[in-house]
């Protein structure tokens, strides 16, 4: 006998083996129970929460011989039939494949017909929103007023496209997503069933991969089972098969991200695409984990939401001090396209490699999220006190004005081909520079200051702290151009445009750009 899926064998068939769903359950039981079923159902939901499972169910019950408490008992007669399929009185319709006003006027005819065996005829329309607009009219009369020994069960994944007319005629039943806990129960059950074994956590994974829907839920745990058919089936092994990333993959990510180490990041890459792993699916994932630890930032009570095991709660909560509330929504947004774009994309590492950079480089975008995040790494580092000037035991001696004599004959004693090189490169230096630094010196000038010394001239003191800490990366720049090694100085100079006595601009002594100075 050929192999049968797990979420075929273990399909429900009566209402005590529903899960996740039990005020449909209790309802539908009850009107069974006091022969007050309804005309026409309308079940609506996500995939794999049990809509179908639940119509085969309760048409097998108002038609059983001898319920049991309002469910079918499975022995007689009339259900055997419909297990297996051969029952009259149990029409199946797939609308997504029979969704014509043919197919419809089919049906309206085949109601005027009573019930061969039980006690009605019961019609299952599967995927009923494919219905085009003229098949909804056409059942529309027939389903308002059938006869009485014909029930309409109508289930859907998108009940938006229902016309509303047709919602009107109907009881509704909204099915839920179920549980994560529910799900891994219901696997653990199942497991000790079948006679295997797994970890508590492999199945927990596998309830969380599923989305709320027992069904895919089945069909992850009988790929597991079929790659590791001997043992017991553990985490590491049901992260292999799905091609998923354990979280503490993700927590290392994130510190990578958050001190803006790109090399770092691509490496953690590499080692996740050599891993086996799938791209699309590891970001899905890494959104997801992003979005816990933003629940976590928000509100400390969010543990029962969340539907995470105790160890990587506890990691959660380490790790949610690692990034702010705001920064954590652009990542989201960030990863949430990237998810979008990668399933169409023919090379998914580029697109995710430029995701990386992107939030390790706020500063290369100019958008508006972009803008925001760059204003808050600054305002993070103005609290704490990184351009704050730091008193020094032995303070650096003033710089003083170069005298005007000493400007004159600057070119004869800082020597003219070194002077030239400086500034004829001053772009080419600037290009060499990170961002930041370069944006900072886009209003400074260089200035002479004696043998061997470069000074930088700046009018927003803001600018000059945030080069003087970087100075080591503006000699190298500097030597690498030049070929020289000169020392370089930041000075802040604050008197009027027209007054350069004090620092005059190199690049115009340079240039033989006369240089105007106001007399005292």
């Amino acid at each position: 006998m050929s192999y049968t899926a797990l979420y075929r064998k273990f399909r429900p068939d009566n209402f005590n083996d529903v899960k996740g769903q039990d005020a449909i359950v209790t309802t539908l039981r009850n009107q069974v129970k006091s022969g007050k079923t309804g005309h026409a159902y309308l079940f609506c939901g996500t995939r794999g929460t049990g809509k179908t499972s639940v119509a085969k169910i309760l048409a097998k019950a108002v038609n059983c011989i001898s319920p049991e408490d309002g469910s079918p008992c499975n022995k007689c007669s009339v259900c055997r039939a419909v297990n297996t399929g051969n029952s009259m009185n149990v029409i199946e319709i797939d609308a997504a494949s029979n969704n014509g006003v043919e197919n419809v006027r089919e049906i309206v005819d085949e109601v005027k017909y009573s019930p061969t065996e039980g006690k009605y005829k019961v019609y299952i329309i599967d995927e009923v929103h494919m219905l085009s607009a003229g098949a909804f009219n056409a059942l529309l009369k027939t389903l308002e007023e059938p006869p009485s020994y014909v029930i309409f069960i109508l289930a859907t994944t998108e009940v938006q496209k229902i016309p509303i007319t047709i919602l009107s005629r109907c009881q509704r039943y909204d099915f839920k997503r179920i549980t994560v806990d529910c799900i891994a129960d219901r696997l653990s059950e199942l497991m000790e069933r079948e006679g295997l074994f797994a970890e508590e956590k492999a199945l927990r994974y596998i309830a969380r991969m599923a989305d709320g829907a027992l069904r895919d839920a089945l069909s992850l745990l009988d790929q597991c089972i079929a790659f590791y058919p001997d043992g017991t089936l553990g985490y590491e092994e049901v992260l292999e098969v799905l091609g998923s990333v354990d979280v503490e993959v993700f927590a290392r990510l994130l510190r990578h991200i958050c001190g803006g180490d790109v090399p770092a990041c691509i490496s953690l890459l590499d080692e996740v695409m050599i891993a086996g792993r799938e791209l699309v699916q590891f970001a899905v994932d890494f959104t997801w984990y992003l979005r816990n630890l933003l629940l976590l930032k928000v509100s400390g009570e969010m543990e029962g939401i969340l539907e995470v095991s105790a160890d990587q709660m506890a990691l959660l909560k380490h790790e949610s001090a690692v990034a702010e509330g705001e920064t954590l929504m652009r990542y989201i947004r960030i990863f949430s396209e990237l998810s979008n774009q990668m399933k169409y994309a023919a090379q998914k590492r580029i697109l995710f490699e430029v995701a990386l950079i992107k939030l390790c480089r706020p500063a290369m975008e100019t958008d508006y999220n972009s803008l925001i995040d760059r204003i808050r790494l600054l305002e993070k580092r103005l609290e704490s006190g990184e351009f704050v000037e730091r008193k020094t035991a032995q303070p650096e001696k003033e710089l003083k004005p170069v005298p005007v004599e000493a400007v004159l004959k600057v070119k004869e004693t800082a020597g003219a081909k070194d002077l030239q090189d400086i500034v004829s490169n001053w772009g080419e230096i600037l290009k060499r520079l990170s961002p930041l630094v370069r944006t900072a010196l886009i209003a400074a000038r260089p200035s002479p200051g004696g043998d061997n010394l470069l000074l930088l001239v700046f009018v927003h003191e803001l600018d000059r702290k945030l080069v003087e800490e970087r100075l080591d990366e503006v000699k190298a720049a500097v030597q690498s151009v030049s070929g020289r090694a000169v020392e370089v100085r930041t000075v802040n100079d604050q008197t009027e445009e027209k007054d350069r006595r004090g620092y005059p601009d190199l690049e115009k002594i340079v240039k033989n750009i006369p240089i105007e100075y106001v007399d005292e």
